[in-house]
């Protein structure tokens, strides 16, 4: 009987790696990874955060319920914006993305080499992933303005009526992605300065989801922390234990997003150099890289900040509010 000889470094990788459906989903990351942050964010805000918050023991009811508003509201307003303004300029991106030579120049082009030079890939990220940054602002006031609403809806919570939520200006988009919108973030990349600053940082495209996330996070949390000292609407003995909540849960989940990806970033990168091995030749092989070096630190940030700390965050900040006050006694 004769036995066919298997060349084992020329056979190709048949699993998860080269899996249709998960080469699928990782370039639906890449284009378009705020939607995709976004929407785990909003599934994770209106499941697992409240359920741990709900757990948490030995803290006041009417805290946890704050808490939970809070979670809610935010995973709302964060899809809503998103939708708003994130999807815009996604498509956009895309649109540039299959026909550079209409929306930049021809030295432009050779500069940067689009769509798959690391300098195109890490300024069309910066643009997508920065819209959480832009839309920080409006989403805390939005969020705050939710939340008496929230607490009446569900937990028959009687409070004044909230103010109506103002549109943010300038960042309304139409229903589909336009045209001018798509040239308006080609002007940017023929800019030569912006195009020297991406050739010069191109290396660091692996972490720019992950910088973008933690600078949308401190922004979100420090506009949320003001405007809930200067709410009408939120009940005055509860505010410092949701702003407490709030400052807690942020520095603990990028100290330790930032350790746990530090951790596994060698295994990560091992694992990259085979997924790169067993897709050779994949002509979205650059797409799909890019989906995971967006996916790695969305979940890491979403697991510690939606299923690891909402029971501390919530005990430890009705603690340090009450330390307080009964010191100022």
């Amino acid at each position: 009987m004769r036995v066919q000889n298997i060349n084992r470094d020329n056979t190709n990788f048949k699993g998860m790696l080269n899996n249709k459906t998960f080469l699928k989903g990782l370039e639906t990351i890449s284009d378009h990874g705020t939607s995709f942050a976004a929407a785990t964010s909003l599934v994770m805000s209106l499941t697992v955060r409240p359920l741990a918050i709900l757990a948490t023991p030995d803290t006041e009811k009417e805290n946890k319920q704050y808490a939970c508003a809070n979670s809610i509201g935010s995973g709302l307003i964060k899809f809503g914006l998103v939708e708003a303004v994130a999807l815009p300029i996604e498509s956009a991106v895309k649109k540039i993305d299959k026909n550079p030579n209409k929306f930049l120049k021809k030295d432009t082009i050779k500069n940067i080499k689009p769509p798959t030079s690391r300098s195109y890939k890490l300024g069309t990220q910066i643009m997508k992933l920065g819209t959480g940054i832009i839309t920080a602002i409006p989403k805390s006031m939005l969020t705050i303005a939710l939340i008496p609403f929230i607490m009446d809806k569900l937990f028959n919570a009687q409070k004044a009526k909230p103010e109506t939520p103002q549109k943010p200006k300038g960042l309304t988009f139409g229903a589909k992605p336009t045209e001018s919108l798509a040239k308006g973030i080609g002007k940017i990349l023929d800019n030569t300065k912006i195009q020297n600053f991406l050739k010069k940082n191109e290396h660091n495209d692996k972490d720019i989801a992950k910088h973008l996330t933690a600078g949308t996070d401190i922004l979100l949390t420090s506009s949320f922390a003001y405007m809930t000292d200067k709410s009408q609407n939120i009940k005055e003995n509860r505010k410092k234990a949701l702003i407490y909540n709030n400052v807690i849960s942020t520095a603990i989940t990028l100290a330790g997003g930032y350790g746990i990806d530090s951790l596994i970033q060698n295994k990560s990168e091992n694992f990259v150099e085979k997924f790169k091995q067993a897709n050779k030749g994949n002509p979205n092989l650059h797409k799909h890289i890019e989906g995971l070096h967006i996916l790695r630190p969305a979940l890491i940030f979403a697991a510690i900040y939606y299923g690891i700390l909402p029971i501390f965050s919530t005990y430890i900040a009705e603690k340090v509010d009450k330390h307080l006050i009964n010191k100022s006694i």
